[in-house]
């Protein structure tokens, strides 16, 4: 500061007094802008603390017990019941022939025809596939596999399955419970359109290798006599195989793996006893838990028995010929873990888990009728299971289930001799495959589209769409 000129002294001192008094009004801004900065950063938490508040209320409410009141309209003749009937018919017949339950096509029938609500639907589906499956499974019992001398159905494959797929059908039952309407929706059209557009490419490249086989056989053909018997016999994928014929049907009793069938009777039995027990337990009490959990040990042990076996070479898969024995440790464990899968959403949505198996045996190489003949032993005792815990529960009518179980055991019966000649008649077990891929997509479009119609009706009404409590259940 230049203190000898007399007049820039006195300007700087007059400036720095302006300085001085203007500088409270600056300490004012700073601190209004800093308490205005603070109130914008509490909104904004504010906000996201209410949107997740929001989204909690909508999947949890906890003084909500159970919304559910179920429907069941009278049992009485009328054309609610002939186009029921017609519809479980057909949908029976196709089912049984893909090796799937029609759980998508029986839901949808009993509840946009017959009247029922979704979740008394659900239980009423599984009866009708328990007596598809029992009928099916007795007409395959007596044949053999078309071109090995083994049995249609693949016991050995069946070990490996079944348990798992017990376990998730419990699961998945109790699970229906707790879940919202809209997120079976979601699950079932993501599962049902991948599946079977999975089966639909599967078939089409089985039709094209029948289609060279055929061709091949034709022009053998021209240097023999034998052309009847060759052209009309059922092709399958692997030339090494197509050398055996269809084989006669023989007696039931000689033509039952004992011994895997006794372990797959244990398990059902097992989780039949457990079950039971479960009836004087209080729901989420400490013994509930404890007979819930009971049933891992039972599925994982006898499933890592088939597993241990198939890996160390003492049984095999036959029916898939000479990779049925080359199997790895991924591979086992991602073939039981589709098997819980199958269960857990067939538990959920009142399916048959046959949407799963048939196209996972496809993959494996499993021929169609036997992929279809396994898919259906398997869920013969799952299904049967989650009837049993239906029942249980008081989950549906009695004389609807038991005149719905005998149509489907008519249809699978039908079904089965009819889709047999026509086989024979043109040679082509790719059938087998579009059969399962139609059943499969047609069941993702009425399951689906009644879904999403409930979905809509309960958003306009507002009601509730988020898990209920089990233990208020």
């Amino acid at each position: 500061m230049d203190i000898n000129n007399p007049y820039k002294f006195k300007l700087i001192v007059s400036i720095q007094k302006k300085l001085e008094q203007f500088q409270p009004f600056q300490c004012t801004i700073k601190r209004d802008l800093k308490d205005e900065i603070r109130i914008e950063e509490v909104e904004e938490v504010q906000i996201v603390s209410n949107y997740f508040t929001s989204v909690k209320k909508f999947l949890w409410d906890a003084n909500v017990g159970s919304v559910y009141e179920h429907v069941w309209p009278e049992m009485k003749f009328g054309w609610r019941i002939i186009v029921g009937s017609v519809i479980g018919f057909l949908g029976a017949a196709f089912g049984s022939v893909g090796g799937i339950g029609s759980g998508g096509i029986f839901v949808p029938m009993l509840t946009l025809i017959i009247g029922f609500d979704a979740k008394s639907a659900a239980p009423i589906s599984k009866c009708m596939i328990v007596g598809l499956t029992v009928s099916t499974v007795y007409y395959n019992l007596k044949r053999r596999h078309p071109t090995i001398d083994m049995p249609m159905i693949d016991y050995n494959l069946a070990l490996l399955i079944q348990p798992m797929l017990m376990l998730g059908i419990s699961i998945g039952v109790t699970c229906s419970v707790i879940f919202a309407d809209w997120m079976l929706t979601v699950l079932l059209i993501i599962f049902f359109v991948g599946t079977s557009t999975m089966s639909f490419f599967k078939g089409v490249d089985k039709w094209k290798q029948e289609t060279i086989l055929k061709k091949e056989a034709a022009n053998r053909l021209k240097l023999n006599d034998s052309q009847e018997a060759l052209l009309n016999k059922p092709l399958l994928s692997s030339p090494s195989l197509n050398d055996a014929g269809d084989k006669e049907e023989v007696p039931i009793l000689e033509n039952i793996q004992w011994r895997e069938f006794s372990l797959i009777v244990f398990v059902w039995v097992s989780f039949l006893v457990l079950q039971i027990a479960k009836i004087n337990t209080a729901t989420c009490s400490v013994w509930y838990w404890i007979l819930n959990l009971t049933q891992i040990p039972v599925a994982v042990g006898v499933a890592s028995y088939g597993a241990v076996s198939l890996y160390t070479g003492k049984t095999k898969i036959a029916s898939i010929g000479e990779h049925g024995t080359n199997f790895k440790v991924h591979q086992l464990i991602t073939y039981c873990f589709f098997g819980v899968l199958a269960g857990m959403v067939g538990g959920l949505l009142g399916l048959g888990g046959g949407f799963i198996l048939g196209p996972l045996f496809l993959e494996m190489g499993i021929p169609p009728q036997v992929s279809s003949a396994t898919a259906i032993f398997a869920m013969t005792f799952s299904a049967s299971m989650a009837v049993i815990e239906y029942y249980l529960l008081h989950r549906f009518p009695v004389p609807y289930a038991l005149y719905f179980m005998g149509v489907a055991v008519l249809a699978a019966l039908a079904g089965q001799h009819v889709v047999r000649k026509v086989i024979k008649s043109l040679g082509r077990t790719s059938i087998i495959i579009f059969i399962l891929a139609f059943t499969i997509f047609i069941s993702a479009i009425f399951l689906g589209g009644t879904g999403i119609a409930n979905i809509i009706v309960k958003i306009h009404q507002k009601e509730y769409m988020g898990f209920e409590n089990l233990c208020k259940a």
